[in-house]
């Protein structure tokens, strides 16, 4: 038996390896064993999962509905900062890890626990999310990961070792892919996607309609925001699981929010994964379309700096840091002003902004007409190019000084020509 550990709180989702989880700890770590179940959206059976985990042997079962806080918080804050990972993905796995982690540590601290588990494997990104977000939070509490020590190696062995201690897990065909899906997105990963040169097939795919099998004829979405949040749909209120409930829905009936992608984990290795994102889909491109429109130049391109370092926090699960925190704040005093409606086309996989309005609007026709006005001298144009090319003058002006000639030379792309 491993030093003693009084409670343990377990991130329980009801699969296999979670349920054998529970009897581990107990005969490992004498321990009584909490689990925690956190309703993000999943659209997995989540009734029954109480006296289920009960018959495994925990002494106490929470089943918790997050999903409007894991959208507030979590979700619609990163869509704000625009942060993406490796400019396609829309970390809808990133920032799940943290609220179930957080919702951990709050009922270990609820129950007097002294330990916290998980079920993610010693390979993956999710373990690092998970165990720093029980640092952040609550450094005293001991982190066991059963994958990182048991002797558990394979289906057959949990299955087997559920038998031995009376675990009821149902006997279900295992996905050939290693899936997360909440009410953001739903990620693939495994099987044949295991080589980047071969496609996804098509029936692997949940979310989204194949693009070409889409309606032959566009729908047009409104998304209302208030100051950088989404509201509204056609005009009419929603909250925010009925929204992103509703984009999914219609973008997903149009194959919008499919990625294949090469990433980079954290822990150092390549891992090839795809995602279907239809109503984040929309709403990254409807709520950068009004920052286009109500942000400032300066900001905006800051913010763009802001966003890919916004996206490798969340990405390497760092959301309880004050760097993270800090970077939210910078974005919440952006969206003062991000108020306004974005109308979208949605065809065959495609989501394509075609119009854009809001009372903060620093877009002015009468600025930008290419006709005559009133507001715009183009003779003083002549000057702010004068000091603004300067340096590439003066720089110049010494060349010629001094050889005659410009010191430009063309990039040498010869070694590319040969191959």
């Amino acid at each position: 038996m491993k030093k003693k550990v009084k409670k343990v709180v377990l991130a329980y989702s009801g699969g296999l390896d979670t349920s054998v989880i529970v009897p581990w700890l107990i005969e490992n770590y004498g321990c009584e064993v909490i689990t925690v179940t956190a309703n993000l959206g999943q659209y997995e059976e989540l009734e029954g999962l109480e006296e289920k985990a009960i018959a495994s042997g925990a002494v106490k079962a929470y089943v918790e509905d997050l999903r409007e806080e894991f959208l507030v918080d979590f979700a619609f804050s990163t869509m704000m900062a625009g942060a993406i990972y490796e400019r396609e993905y829309l970390l809808g796995t990133s920032f799940a890890r943290p609220i179930i982690a957080k919702r951990q540590v709050e009922i270990a601290e609820l129950e007097g626990a002294d330990g916290v588990a998980h079920g993610c494997t010693g390979k993956g990104n999710d373990q690092v999310r998970f165990e720093l977000t029980y640092k952040a939070l609550n450094p005293t509490l001991k982190v066991i990961a059963p994958w990182r020590e048991w002797d558990i190696r394979s289906r057959e062995d949990a299955l087997a070792y559920a038998v031995a201690h009376n675990v009821p897990v149902a006997q279900t065909e295992k996905s050939i892919y290693s899936r997360d899906r909440n009410i953001w997105h739903m990620s693939h990963e495994g099987g044949i996607l295991e080589d980047p040169w071969v496609a996804p097939e098509e029936d692997m795919f949940v979310l989204t309609t194949a693009p070409e099998h889409g309606p032959d004829e566009p729908a047009y979405v409104e998304i209302g925001f208030t100051r950088g949040f989404p509201k509204k749909i056609n005009g009419v209120g929603y909250g925010p699981v009925e929204l992103l409930t509703a984009l999914n829905e219609l973008a997903g009936a149009h194959g919008v929010g499919r990625v294949d992608l090469v990433e980079n984990r954290l822990v150092g290795i390549k891992s090839r994964g795809v995602y279907e994102t239809p109503g984040g889909t929309v709403l990254y491109k409807a709520h950068q379309a009004l920052e286009s429109l109500s942000l400032d130049r300066d900001t905006h391109h800051y913010k763009e700096v802001v966003a890919g370092r916004f996206a490798e926090l969340v990405y390497y699960g760092k959301w309880f840091t004050p760097l993270r925190e800090a970077l939210s704040a910078f974005v919440i005093e952006t969206q003062k002003r991000v108020t306004g409606t974005v109308r979208l086309k949605l065809y065959k996989g495609t989501c394509t902004v075609v119009g854009r309005k809001s009372p903060h609007s620093l877009y002015r026709e009468d600025y930008a007409t290419f006709g005559e006005d009133d507001v715009y001298d183009q003779q003083d144009a002549e000057g702010f190019i004068n000091c603004f090319g300067l340096p590439m003058k003066v720089r110049a002006l010494l060349d010629i000084e001094g050889t005659g000639k410009s010191s430009y030379r063309a990039p040498d792309y010869s070694a590319f020509k040969r191959d």
